[in-house]
This record gives C-alpha cells, structure tokens and sequence, in this order.
C-alpha cells in the first residue's frame, strides 16, 4: 500500500504520477501477465486498484470502492505475514530492461514504532523494467535482499525479479504495480477510459492483461483474506502474522474467525458455526467410500467416511460458514457461501462432551 501523499517512487529517480491516459495513447503498451507467483483467490488477494477520482474521492475502474485517495497502482497482497517469511517471487510482467532498482529498506509495517522514516523511499525496495516507447513497470515493497535483478539486465516474462515484502510504505505484505508510459500513470485494467472516467461493466479482459491474468484478475466486490479456528481470541495483528495455533479436543475455547477486505456500506457477513449430526455407534450406516460400516458425521454436508468410532466414542467436526451479502441482495439466504473451514473434535473427553452437550441443546450455532 502506498498512501497518496507518496506515490511509488525509486529515491532520486522520481516519477510524477499523472492522470490516466486516454485511448489514443495507449494503442501499443505492453500485454501483461500477473506479477507475482500466487493464486488470486487462495493464496492472495488484489486489495487496492488505481484510484481514477481526479478529486478528493476516489474509484475503481468499475467505479467502485476498491482503491483509496490518490492511489497509482494495483495492490496484490499476500494472507499474512507467515505466507511472505516462506517467500513468494515477484515476476515481471512483461519483458524488457531493468533500468533502475533499489534494495536495502528494511522489512517493517509502516504502523510499527519501530518504523525508520521513509525518506521519500515510499516504494520500499523496488525494480523499474523498461518496456520500450515509453512504457515501464515499476514494482515496489519487495523483500529487503531479495532483489535478482541488476542494472541493464534483460528481463523475459514471467521471470522472477524479487520476492514480496514490508518495505516502504506499507502495512501488509503485497506487490504494488504501476504501470507507466513517460510520466503518465496507467491504469492496465482500463487503459482506454478517458482520465476520471469509470464504467461499472468493464472487465480486466478489456485491459492490457494476458488472458489467464484477466481471468484471475477479475472484479470482486471484497474478498476474505482468511478463515478458521483458533483456541483463544484473536486480534487483527495476529491474523495477519499468520500461523495461528489450531485448537485441540482439550482446548479451552473453540473460536471461529474470519477476516475480509473491501467491504462496504450495507454489506452483511454473517458466521454459521454448524455441529455434526451424531450417528448412533450402534448403527448402520453405508459407507459411500466402500469402508467398514459405522458412526459417520456429516462435514459441511458432506459425508465424513474418516470419523469411524467405537461405542461412546464419536469423532465429527464443526463446521464453520462464512457468508456475505451484498448491501443490494435483498435476503442474506440469497448470499453465497465464500468460505468453510473444520475443526476436528473427539466427543469422550470432558470439554468435548460440554461441547456436544451444548451443540445438542442448541446454544451454539
């Protein structure tokens, strides 16, 4: 994330953003792919688009809400910290010379106290790849020593550049792309919109993405970062360091959460917690697996053929459902499911029969 008072920028080398161009100069920019090695959707999110408001508001290409104040660039973050301490490449997204680059910027959120003053390095660590005619994407708050990349090297797509990181002026781990041709900022999901215009039915396909980054790109109205149990409560910046402890049978609280970005006035999101449906061990009961016959639960409405127990001893799993609606659906029923996750239980010890007990009487849903 860059904030508006300080658009992506490489120290001396200092790039005035600029309106958005219009159609006429925009005829032969480059075609490009995704610039970082994730799965829109499961591994990462696009957070923030270019914002296209020439005046103190801000919108998306689709005029929506999905960008802030001033924003130059698109946005692709990872989860959580966990997932940039593993390493995740940046890719150039199209090919050309790298014309200038830094490293050396610390790893750090700009909310900690800790974080050294930007010193007009607001794009952190960060690569410049020159396209030709003008064109060029630049690519900021990559991973402190991560850089591959040198002066004058030739670049092909697709090729790894660096990794994600927490330089500069950021508070989340994420790629931030812009794309210029001489000073003026582009827009790559709408490139040929005039400068301040929207049109909420453009799709990423109209924009000078390849085909499979458009489909991975596509507009989402908001997008859920992360689901799942935990065994004690949880704040924004746990989540967000990742690698929450899962609970276990003997855990002293069973917490659903879910974390998601981009929502907006009038959207709803609600979080089902559902119990399985107890099987009598004496029962039969056909296994769609072909297993031995015994006491299934059912697993988010699915048959859970793993859970065969003794007498008294019932394995399930609770189920958690995370569901939006958005603020013109008229009936949260209407929403879809967005995410599930489970937590396997054992019911014989006693905090998971006080689990049961209470699942049974209905005070957890």
């Amino acid at each position: 994330m860059i904030r508006p008072a300080a658009l992506a920028t490489l120290g001396a080398l200092l790039l005035v953003a600029a309106p958005a161009a219009d159609a006429q100069s925009m005829t032969q920019g480059p075609r490009l792919s995704l610039p970082i090695a994730c799965k829109v959707g499961e591994t990462c999110a696009l957070q923030n688009h270019v914002d296209r408001d020439p005046g103190p508001g801000a919108k998306d290409y689709r005029c929506g809400r999905e960008t802030y104040q001033a924003h130059g660039g698109v946005d692709i973050r990872l989860l959580d910290m966990a997932a940039q301490k593993r390493g995740v490449d940046v890719l150039a997204a199209a090919p050309g010379r790298v014309s200038r680059l830094r490293d050396g910027v610390p790893d750090i959120s700009i909310k900690s106290p800790d974080a050294p003053p930007l010193a007009g390095q607001d794009c952190g660590n960060g690569v410049v790849i020159d396209h030709g005619d003008g064109w060029e994407t630049q690519y900021c708050h990559l991973a402190r020593g991560s850089v591959r990349v040198k002066q004058g090297d030739q670049v092909a797509t697709g090729q790894p550049i660096a990794q994600v990181g927490l330089s500069g002026n950021t508070e989340y781990p994420h790629v931030h792309l812009t794309v210029r041709r001489g000073t003026t900022t582009i827009d790559p999901f709408a490139p040929g919109l005039a400068p301040g215009a929207c049109d909420p039915n453009a799709t990423a396909a109209n924009g000078m993405w390849d085909a499979a980054a458009a489909k991975s790109l596509a507009y989402v109205s908001g997008a859920v970062l992360n689901t799942g149990f935990a065994a004690r409560q949880l704040s924004m910046d746990d989540i967000e360091a990742g690698g929450v402890a899962a609970p276990t049978p003997k855990s002293p609280l069973l917490i659903a959460y879910v974390r998601a970005i981009n929502l907006q006035a009038g959207d709803v999101q609600a979080i089902a917690i559902t119990p399985p449906r107890w099987i009598d061990p004496g029962a039969k009961r056909p296994s769609p697996a072909g297993r031995p016959e015994g006491a299934i639960s059912d697993v988010c409405g699915q048959a859970d053929t793993s859970s065969r127990v003794a007498a008294r001893r019932l394995h399930g799993r609770i189920c958690c459902e995370a569901r939006r609606r958005l603020g013109d659906q008229p009936d949260l029923r209407d929403s879809a499911l967005i995410d599930a996750e489970s937590f396997t239980s054992q019911m014989g010890d006693s905090r998971s029969s006080r689990l049961e007990r209470l699942l049974r009487q209905g005070l957890l849903r």
